[in-house]
């Protein structure tokens, strides 16, 4: 199989090995993350950003070939039981094409519309191990232990943990599709690293005698690459995911999400829902069946049939997220970022919202986003020709001083008819 992709380029999977993933494409499960998003609703402030979890499926299989023809270059010095073989190899293109299975709509945004329901990656090995799913028949049909083994690579589970991080990992098939497919779709070049070059700085940690090594990069060659790598993850953070118009969207469709969550477990009916979400707000278990009929498109029909409830705040909602009349933000800085900092704002702004005659709890919000670009909790070594392997942060100066280093926006979220007077209300505390 031959295909074109917008990031790639020509993407093959022709060996008998990857024709696993030829298979699993036509999947019903794989072919419903064609319906969702890979960004969510980022495409309010990136009008591009409209590329799918399937595309990032694609893409991220893609990638895992290209590593394991690199590590199959690597490991002759390794004892057989630890070298990529066939199996390993279908096994690990297999969890790099299902590794996001068991997203809902709008990507990460909706695991908050379910109380109490798995988050995706637990969708996932449930889609990956139900023996009535389409996934699983094919697996099962490869090697009926193959689902078992596929479902633990996910989660970052492998007898060789070069094979377990590559799956789920500091530098991971994942993270190397995903942060050049959604620069390249949201237009921000900050996104884009040395992919080729990066894996062929890839070597094998040293190991103790009878364990399996783990992934290195090569001190000679691979230290711009995976600086290159992190750094664009950080600026992705910066300027895509952290973005003010995105936050908002999220923010509004999250508590709208709420309301009719709370709502229906009121027992209060509202046209439109789709049954897991029913299910989910009135403590029942939600099936997996009715769970994969979630897509993008099915919760969009809901909030547009909930646009006529007789709950105004969560019809205004509905209706200001379908025209973009998004919430405003205003940033908080200094004290005002602190915890008690913005609570006092969060207050002020909720007073405000109160004397003009609107829901403070729906009107007004806080948004903290946080993100650690670059964590050193299972080091990436950096090896040499001569002398002991190093940690990152000990060799790239870059990295030293990135390291468990915190990137946080704290931003108050209010509808855009109070943004001014909130503003002016903030102006002289924000220092």
């Amino acid at each position: 199989m031959i295909l074109r992709d917008a990031v790639h380029g020509l993407v093959s999977f022709e060996g008998e090995e990857e024709s696993v993933i030829e298979a699993l494409m036509d999947a019903p499960e794989m072919q419903r993350l064609r319906r969702i998003r890979q960004l969510g609703v980022a495409s309010v402030a990136f009008p591009g950003a409209e590329h799918t979890r399937f595309s990032h499926a694609v893409g991220a299989a893609w990638v895992m070939k290209k590593l394991i023809v690199r590590l199959r270059g690597l490991h002759d010095d390794l004892p057989f039981w630890q070298r990529v073989t066939s199996d390993r190899a279908r096994d690990a293109l297999a969890a790099a094409m299902l590794h996001d299975l068991g997203h809902g709509p709008l990507s990460h945004l909706f695991e908050d519309a379910l109380p109490g329901s798995p988050h995706h990656e637990v969708w996932t090995e449930r889609i990956v191990l139900e023996p009535r799913t389409g996934v699983n028949a094919i697996l099962t049909a490869i090697d009926p232990a193959m689902p078992d083994r596929v479902a633990a690579l996910v989660r970052g589970v492998h007898p060789l943990p070069y094979l377990a991080k590559a799956v789920s990992g500091t530098l991971d098939v994942d993270r190397c599709d995903y942060l050049l497919r959604d620069a390249h779709s949201t237009g921000v070049r900050y996104g884009l690293f040395d992919l080729d070059w990066l894996l062929r700085s890839l070597r094998f940690s040293p190991s103790t005698e009878g364990t399996a090594p783990g992934l290195a990069i090569d001190g000679a060659k691979g230290l711009p690459a995976i600086e290159g790598f992190i750094l664009a993850r950080l600026f992705m953070f910066q300027q895509v995911y952290l973005h003010k118009a995105t936050r908002a969207a999220e923010w509004m469709i999250r508590t709208a999400l709420a309301r009719a969550s709370h709502l229906l477990s009121d027992g209060l009916r509202l046209a439109g829902t789709p049954k897991a979400m029913v299910d989910a707000a009135r403590g029942a278990e939600v099936k997996l069946d009715d769970y994969l009929e979630l897509d993008d498109a099915a919760l969009a029909v809901a909030m547009r049939d909930w646009e006529r409830s007789l709950d105004r705040p969560l019809a205004d909602l509905c209706l200001r997220v379908r025209s973009r009349t998004l919430f405003k933000t205003y940033e908080l800085f200094g004290e005002l970022a602190g915890e008690k900092g913005r609570e006092e704002a969060h207050q002020v702004a909720r007073d405000i919202a109160r004397q003009a005659g609107k829901d403070p709890d729906v009107y007004v919000g806080i948004d903290v986003a946080e993100v650690i670009p670059y964590e050193e909790t299972d080091p990436l070594l950096v090896v040499f020709q001569k002398g002991a392997p190093r940690p990152l942060s000990e060799v790239s100066f870059l990295l030293g001083r990135l390291a468990g280093q915190r990137l946080s926006r704290t931003r108050l979220i209010v509808a855009h008819e109070l943004r001014d007077q909130v503003a002016a209300a903030l102006a002289t505390r924000n220092g």
